[in-house]
């Protein structure tokens, strides 16, 4: 007999869960999860054809954009490390975010978004949805005041990341979810910085979460994919209709891979966490940054929100160079071990400049108010040895 371990979690740990959550062998009793490279599937009759689309309650795969044996696996999985009623994996991190939102929001609604958000995000909040008749509203998101006057009106939604990006600003899920509460506004967060390892937002009060599972899921550079988590009844509810008749379907060769991911997910982020933590206490103060921040470090503008939501920093360090935009690109150029790349949460370490690459569409003003100037550098720190980090960014700074 061969032992199945689907659903029979109950207790298991985190990496327990992320090498055996989901796992639904086929009649070959394969080790590793088998991969269903097609697009349809088939019936022994009409008669199965026309039940398999009539009924609601059918589990029967019809068609791989409504779902797939390997994207259920890669979903399972990650529904069970989230501790999720539900997941759906769609394409990419930003097909998730827009597929979040717009799968709940109509003309007239509300949606209130903090400020510190990836381009992209800002681009869906800001200009996406006030096209349909949406209304956008933006607070400074360490701001408790502003959360309460935008939440004293009704709201449909709330849109958050935390920490953000570049600038590593956490925020307060248990007072925004609320704030958010007493509005009727459900709350979306977007969680890759963290992880599902580092903070559970739905245990904090959230009501969805969000991934760019290109980042750390994957975290080997590999392919683009994203997954949204919530109840089953909202994501039965809404976030499936939506994603059945858009069809932002993720691949089920990516599904394979980021599956995968999470096997050894847990592993490589404590050690880049760990070797983030050191060289952030390593660099801090010198002296050609003007600031560098981390947000287990005690200089952290949320250091002590951060212990209490996070079980770890995370992977990324922000630097601010003195000498503004020239001296990080020397910084940049010099590195020798660390590539010049605007993904992140990667095995390798890579870093780039946000004021003319993820975030360059946004405004000098904009980028001016969320802390993001012309001697920003984001960090993202990968698997290497610690020392040969070490020595990279020391050389490196030399020449900044």
């Amino acid at each position: 007999m061969v032992k199945e371990s689907g659903n029979g979690s109950r207790g298991w740990g985190s990496r327990t869960r992320a090498v055996r959550g989901g796992l639904d062998r086929s009649g070959h009793h394969e080790t590793a999860e088998a991969m269903y490279l097609t697009s349809g599937f088939v019936y022994g009759s009409a008669a199965e054809a026309e039940e398999a689309f009539a009924s609601k309650k059918s589990t029967r795969y019809v068609y791989s954009r409504f779902g797939n044996p390997t994207v259920a696996m890669f979903e399972e999985r990650l529904r069970q490390l989230e501790g999720a009623g539900a997941c759906r994996a769609v394409a990419s991190g930003m097909a998730a975010v827009s597929a979040s939102l717009l799968c709940q929001v109509r003309a007239g609604d509300r949606v209130v978004a903090s400020r510190a958000l990836f381009g992209s995000c800002q681009y869906i909040v800001g200009e996406l949805l006030p096209r349909y008749g949406v209304e956008a509203v933006f607070v400074d998101g360490t701001d408790e005041a502003q959360w309460r006057a935008a939440l004293t009106r009704p709201a449909k939604a709330v849109f958050l990341e935390t920490p953000s990006n570049p600038m590593l600003e956490v925020i307060d899920l248990r007072m925004v979810a609320a704030l958010a509460r007493q509005a009727g506004a459900r709350v979306v967060v977007d969680n890759v910085f963290a992880t599902p390892l580092l903070q559970k937002p739905l245990e904090l009060g959230a009501d969805i979460v969000v991934y760019s599972a290109t980042k750390h899921i994957d975290g080997q550079g590999r392919c683009l994919g994203g997954a949204v988590l919530g109840s089953a009844e909202w994501v039965e509810a809404e976030l499936v209709p939506f994603l059945r008749h858009t069809g932002p379907a993720l691949s089920p060769f990516n599904a394979w891979t980021l599956a995968k991911g999470l096997e050894t997910l847990d592993l490589r982020v404590a050690a880049s966490c760990a070797s983030a933590l050191a060289l952030a206490r390593r660099f801090e103060g010198h002296p050609k940054l003007a600031r560098l921040r981390y947000p287990f470090l005690e200089s952290h503008p949320q250091h002590a929100l951060a212990r209490a939501q996070m079980s770890a920093g995370g992977t990324i360090i922000t630097l601010g160079f003195r000498g503004g935009k020239e001296a990080a690109f020397r910084f940049l150029d010099a590195l020798e071990i660390v590539d010049i790349s605007n993904n992140l949460g990667d095995s390798k370490s890579l870093t780039c400049h946000p004021a003319t690459t993820t975030h360059q569409r946004l405004t000098e003003a904009e980028r001016a108010h969320l802390g993001i100037d012309a001697g920003t550098v984001r960090f993202s720190v990968g698997l290497e040895d610690l020392a040969d980090l070490e020595a990279d960014l020391a050389q490196a700074l030399d020449a900044a």
